[in-house]
């Protein structure tokens, strides 16, 4: 990959931050009291309701002052200025934080959190005076030449897709004709929801109908409904709670109570929902704790429980297996199933304190995952080394190995914030909500074998 100056200046500062041990892209969750509209229309007004804000934004410009700085952040709404004095946000003699961080490695772009209080100018503006501030996202490219739509509309991401990406599927193939190139049908929403997040938008969701060229049985119809949203500055963390408090309030909705009964099982959506680690669930299951397990160790192990196993299957695959076929299916009750091995999650962000996980969770009810989600990876360089493991395990024979994304790299690596991602497949959870058996009773028109005719019956 050929870089210009700027992406290599970039670079260099990128890994000056590791080696001085300061995470450029941390997975902490940054609280946000207020976005730039409600400060500089409710300030004039109110100013008691701002002496302590917390924001985030998209650094637009700065202009150093010495021992301080003005600089401009931008929010999904607007942009507003702040202060940074060194000695306010550096009290004691160490100014590194301020002489390192903020001025030597700052670029326009970086996506930063600010603490603080809402100020007025001596020119008259109305700014956040920084206490405090974090790097939240490093921006490897300059900022693009923004070009915006004349009528000013937001459409939905497209279906029909150059390469498809976001989850471990099988696509259905198809060719244009008149721009004579092979597309893809989605097999999710993903990548196309994140570049809206890199491009300002801080929630973003989409109902949409996606398309996986896989087996079908009562849970799994190749067209299905699922909802995507992505939200700025959250984990996953946070986004479980709310997938906890969204379940129990559609229970409550459609049936009256959050006690549903589905098939023999009377299932409780009430919240707080049981929670399992990915090898917890498996150890609980199995009785075998696969937490230091290599390729071979697995695959000796998956065999030990039943389980075909094949040159083509990678450590994640094996232990998505193993999950599938030994626990999976005895969770009930809705479970979170959390922090799981980086092989098995090539979109998310690695754990921030247990080496070798990630920050993931997929809900489990009924035997059946009715939602994935991530704290989303947002470095642009271990992305790059994710995908490139899944071109290898393709070349291996996986066909369901994620594809090397150039243009998603690219958005990556403008900057994206910490962000929460959640896909959650409607038809399942109807199916749940309505204690209904198969996935073909709520939809209007599933996909069915074809008759057969009467001549064929007969023969």
């Amino acid at each position: 990959m050929e870089l210009n100056e700027q992406e290599l200046i970039r670079r260099q500062k990128l890994e000056e931050l590791q080696q001085h041990n300061i995470n450029p892209y941390p997975a902490e969750l940054w609280p946000i009291t207020h976005t730039s509209k409600e400060m500089l229309d409710g300030f004039a007004t109110n100013p008691d309701a701002y002496r302590e804000v917390s924001f985030a934004g998209r650094v637009m410009s700065i202009r150093d002052m010495g021992k301080a700085a003005f600089a401009v952040l931008q929010d999904g709404i607007g942009r507003i200025q702040i202060y940074v004095k060194r000695d306010d946000v550096c009290p004691g003699e160490d100014k590194s934080a301020y002489d390192f961080l903020f001025k030597k490695m700052l670029d326009m772009g970086d996506i930063i959190g600010v603490k603080g209080y809402v100020f007025v100018t001596k020119m008259g503006e109305t700014s956040i005076h920084v206490q405090s501030f974090m790097l939240l996202s490093k921006a490897l490219r300059p900022l693009p030449v923004v070009k915006k739509d004349a009528d000013g509309n937001v459409h939905e991401t497209p279906i029909l897709q150059p390469l498809y990406g976001g989850a471990a599927a099988r696509p259905f193939k198809t060719h244009h004709n008149t721009l004579d190139m092979t597309l893809f049908l989605r097999i999710a929403n993903e990548l196309y929801l994140k570049r809206l997040i890199v491009g300002g938008f801080e929630g973003v969701y989409e109902f949409a109908k996606d398309f996986r060229n896989e087996g079908m049985s009562c849970f799994h119809n190749p067209e299905f409904t699922q909802v995507e949203l992505y939200v700025a500055y959250k984990d996953y963390e946070w986004m479980m709670d709310l997938v906890e408090e969204m379940v129990e309030r559609v229970a409550i909705d459609t049936n009256g109570t959050t006690d549903i009964q589905v098939g023999e099982h009377t299932i409780s959506f009430k919240r707080p929902w049981k929670r399992f680690t990915m090898y917890e669930a498996i150890a609980h299951y199995t009785g075998i704790d696969i937490t230091d397990m290599d390729e071979a160790a697995l695959a000796k192990t998956a065999k030990e429980l039943g389980i075909r196993v094949d040159n083509t299957m990678g450590r994640g695959k094996l232990i998505d297996e193993i999950f599938g076929e030994h626990c999976e299916g005895k969770l009930i009750q809705p479970t979170f199933i959390t922090d799981y091995p980086v092989e098995m999650s090539p979109l998310a962000k690695k754990h921030r304190s247990k080496p070798g996980l990630v920050e993931r969770f997929e809900a489990i009810c009924n035997g059946k995952e009715i939602c994935n989600a991530f704290s989303e990876l947002n470095d642009p360089i271990d992305q790059r080394m994710r995908f490139e493991e899944q071109n290898e395990l393709g070349k291996r024979g996986d066909e369901e190995a994620m594809q090397l994304d150039e243009d998603f790299l690219r958005a990556l690596e403008f900057g994206m914030p910490p962000t929460a991602g959640l896909g959650m497949g409607i038809d399942r959870l109807s199916m749940i909500m309505t204690n209904s058996a198969s996935i073909q009773d709520v939809l209007f028109f599933p996909q069915m074998r074809p008759e057969k005719k009467v001549e064929d019956v007969e023969a």
